[in-house]
């Protein structure tokens, strides 16, 4: 194990003047679950670890204006259990109860979820979805990311060394979508790294026809994203299997990661149309 300086600042303006000096030398420590089994694997290497746990910008979360506000120090404990969460973004909060063990939910967080950039991190489908952008402040000022673009490949975060999100911004969901919902299948069904996981929103009209969709998926590619072709695709239609080559192939065009086209491709898209809103009364079922 590497020695390195602990080191906590009182408020957000001292976590930034130590990252002026010192940011490239810096890992930050959130919730820490990460951070800490890298840290015991000798794969960090950094000088200085500058912890942000307790700083009280990044723990609110409130809905004002059409916009849900996230702190990127909530935990994902946090998360399942707000109110405001589970009315304005119910997609995020099944997903904080899908994350990992009770012990770890308590102390990981959103911001660190979305920072390790994994591609099986279980907030992401959600926050995309909600088109969320992250709140980035440096010594130079601040700025909104799209969460879809914090990442450029598999564990590596677009963040400059001087750099802490502080927080997300989410476009609340529509009142008039009925169905929202985030599901991740692993090899159990408890305590799972996601081998695949899919966040929805949709909304179909009287005729069935799907007349509003996002649709974002995790683990399967290099980085989660919005499948926006097949969003485009599906608009209009009544979902049915007869849906499912069309799909496929849009769905081959993608970078995957670590997957191979054909069967596997058909298998997902069959879990992801047998959810409720896909499977309208009278439609075969797959």
């Amino acid at each position: 194990m590497v020695d390195m300086d602990y080191i906590r600042p009182q408020d957000l303006a001292g976590a930034l003047d130590f990252l002026a000096a010192h940011g490239p030398d810096t890992t930050l420590l959130a919730g820490g679950t990460d951070v800490m089994v890298d840290l015991r694997a000798g794969k960090l290497h950094s000088r200085y670890l500058l912890d942000i746990s307790r700083l009280s910008e990044f723990r609110k979360i409130e809905a004002c204006n059409g916009e849900l506000t996230v702190g990127a120090g909530v935990t994902i404990a946090e998360i399942y259990a707000s109110k405001t969460i589970a009315r304005h973004a119910p997609a995020l909060q099944k997903a904080a109860a899908a994350f990992a063990s009770r012990p770890v939910r308590n102390v990981a967080t959103i911001g660190g979820n979305v920072a390790h950039c994994s591609p099986c991190g279980d907030t992401i489908p959600p926050l995309l979805i909600h088109d969320a952008r992250a709140v980035v402040v440096s010594p130079r000022g601040r700025r909104l990311v799209d969460v879809e673009q914090m990442a450029d490949g598999p564990y590596h975060c677009t963040l400059r060394p001087d750099e802490i999100i502080t927080g997300f911004i989410l476009k609340v969901k529509p009142d008039e979508v009925e169905f929202v919902d985030f599901q991740k299948i692993g090899r159990r069904k408890a305590l799972a790294i996601a081998r695949i996981s899919m966040a929805v929103m949709a909304q179909q009209q009287p005729d069935k026809s799907i007349g509003f969709i996002r649709f974002a998926l995790g683990s399967c590619t290099p980085t989660p994203h919005r499948f926006r072709q097949i969003e485009e695709f599906l608009l209009g239609k009544v979902p049915d299997h007869r849906q499912s080559p069309a799909m496929a192939g849009l769905y081959g065009k993608t970078d995957r990661f670590g997957r191979k086209p054909g069967n596997w491709d058909m298998r997902r898209l069959k879990d992801i149309f047998s959810l409720p809103a896909f499977q309208p009364p009278g439609l075969p079922a797959f």
